[in-house]
């Protein structure tokens, strides 16, 4: 069955330090719900949230040495917060999840089929 990137991304502007706790906590109920129904729906591949941006590591070992950098490779608004490796039958199915997806983790999601495997 076809694998799916569903990847979380927010933006600097959205506000995030304006949400109270309780807010927080709802919103890792919501989420840790909706994961739960990917699990039992068999389409749960793996998922995981990210620490802040400013917790990165940039590695380019395109070079004859590796240059390493703190902080994330590209300079933008928009960063990836966390995704989930699901299984789906098709791009609408994938595209179902990522909806309910959003509106757990209340950030957009982007669907991105994986390659498939060259048996």
């Amino acid at each position: 069955m076809p694998q799916y990137m569903l990847s979380v991304h927010h933006d600097y502007n959205e506000g995030f330090d304006s949400i109270t706790p309780e807010q927080v906590q709802q919103m890792y109920a919501d989420v840790e719900a909706f994961n739960q129904e990917v699990r039992d729906s068999g389409a749960w591949v793996f998922a995981g949230g990210l620490q802040p941006i400013e917790d990165s590591t940039t590695v380019d070992g395109t070079g004859t040495e590796a240059v390493i950098s703190d902080g994330p490779y590209a300079e933008s608004k928009e960063y990836l917060g966390g995704f989930w490796v699901v299984e789906a039958p098709d791009l609408d199915a994938a595209i179902e999840l990522a909806r309910r997806g959003s509106k757990a983790c209340q950030g957009k999601v982007e669907v991105r089929p994986f390659q498939p495997d060259e048996a």
